[in-house]
């Protein structure tokens, strides 16, 4: 699999390691970077992970047989819409965001005919942002979830496959809306669950956190991450996530509760059962 021209639609820390890998693997004959910040652009220019850039999305799909929509998640749909009648009949379209559910159909029915756009959500990444995180090799290993819609053909769907294969990710296919069930479990709960812990330390007692040792840092990691980010992800995936949250406050009133009446077998079973279940994901 090889593309003339590959368009990448903002040049983050995904964008930015899409275009390199896409470089790295002589997937695409030229990538062209897009973004809003010029500085950034400019940095992925001047270090080869892209061959030209725009802040016009319109001149960077003309003529790309691939174009790869890494902007944030809100923004998706609006994106779509605004390339969608300067698009290349036959080319690709994908996306890369952590929210599918319903917004797969709706920018798939913004596509004009003969091109099909394919959700999907390569699970990779870091707290950092900016085409200076970029990896080349983020891809590599990583779980890739591709949610296709009803109106995909096998055809589309298998040469996505191909491509992240290409990639190195190891593929899995799910429904929209089972994917942001799941998402919401392992990934964007987590992240408020970080973000909570950081408040709640330094709320109880100011610059405690200069003290952290490794596992507070290992636990609260992602807590980097850029908050707008989040904002957004997590309230588009709020039906989703608020069950986990209060099932995670029930978890926190167990442990409470325990604390309380000096329970230690208690105490113990609670700490147990989740340690077992930490260790049966190693390796």
């Amino acid at each position: 699999m090889k593309f003339e021209r590959a368009a990448i639609i903002g040049l983050g820390l995904i964008g930015a390691s899409f275009a390199r890998a896409l470089k790295k693997h002589s997937l695409a004959e030229v990538v062209v970077g897009c973004g809003r910040g010029i500085d950034n652009l400019n940095f992925a220019l001047e270090r080869g992970f892209v061959d030209s850039v725009t802040q016009d999305p319109i001149k960077a799909v003309a003529d790309a047989d691939l174009v790869v929509l890494a902007t944030p998640v809100e923004t998706l749909e609006e994106m779509a819409a605004s390339i969608s009648g300067h698009l290349k009949a036959d080319s690709m379209v994908i996306d890369v965001g952590s929210i599918k559910g319903e917004l797969v159909q709706r920018v798939q029915s913004l596509m004009p005919g003969g091109v099909e756009f394919v959700g999907c959500h390569p699970i990779a990444g870091s707290e950092r942002s900016g085409s200076s995180a970029s990896v080349e090799d983020l891809f590599k290993g990583a779980q890739c979830i591709i949610t296709p819609t009803d109106s995909n053909t096998d055809e589309a769907v298998g040469r996505v496959r191909e491509l992240w294969e290409a990639l190195g990710s190891k593929v899995s296919l799910m429904d929209s809306m089972e994917h942001d069930v799941l998402l919401g479990l392992v990934s964007h709960f987590p992240h408020l669950a970080a973000y909570a812990i950081i408040n709640a330390i330094e709320d109880r007692s100011e610059g405690a956190i200069a003290l952290s040792g490794a596992g507070l840092k290992d636990t609260t990691r992602i807590a980097m991450s850029p908050s707008a980010l989040w904002r957004d992800i997590t309230l588009m995936n709020r039906d989703n996530i608020v069950p986990v949250l209060d099932a995670f406050i029930a978890e926190l009133e167990g442990i409470r509760t325990s604390l309380l009446k000096d329970d230690a077998s208690g105490l113990e079973a609670i700490l147990k059962k989740a340690e077992a279940r930490r260790k049966s994901i190693e390796g």
